[in-house]
């Protein structure tokens, strides 16, 4: 008789997976048999975690993509605003005839857009430098070390080091 029939709580999907571990994670803070994470164990686990991770390489890389991509998609988003803004600045005083006004504007306009272009490119695989070892991945592991230390404390609540703030 085959034993890998799904029943129970694997049977169940997902979300009531979590519903129930949670209220397990809950009952065992208020009965005080959980553990409770110090600063040092949090970073101590947030290393770990991070050397396990950063292992992957083609993982990281693509951390270090995506990250890459919010990062100019972001910024083609801010110059796209301010080339709109000044588009309107420059409309405004052709109508009440100040065309200096204006053409400053619509050059400022145009610098701006030219900007935005070149960083949507960017986000879209356009112009990509096709080198390895970028990011995360290219530091050496006493560095990803570090960063993951601080990640592990950050995230359980832990202060930073002064030395953290750099």
């Amino acid at each position: 008789m085959a034993r890998n029939s799904r029943r129970g709580f694997a049977a169940m999907d997902p979300e009531e997976q979590r519903e129930i571990a949670s209220k397990g994670g809950v009952a065992a803070h208020e009965s005080g048999n959980a553990h409770e994470w110090d600063e040092e164990e949090a970073a101590e686990a947030g290393e770990k975690g991070g050397r396990t991770v950063s292992r992957d390489r083609e993982h990281m890389a693509e951390i270090g993509r995506l990250g890459g991509l919010a990062a100019h998609h972001h910024d083609a988003a801010h110059y796209h605003e301010a080339a709109a803004h000044h588009h309107r600045q420059a409309a405004t005083h052709v109508e009440s005839g100040e065309h200096e006004r204006a053409r400053r504007h619509a050059d400022t306009a145009h610098e701006h857009s030219s900007r935005a272009h070149s960083y949507s490119q960017k986000a879209h695989g356009k112009h990509r430098s096709h080198g390895n070892g970028r990011g995360f991945a290219a530091m050496d592991e006493s560095e990803q070390r570090e960063i993951s230390r601080r990640g592990g404390r950050a995230s359980h609540g832990g202060r930073p080091d002064e030395e953290d703030n750099e």
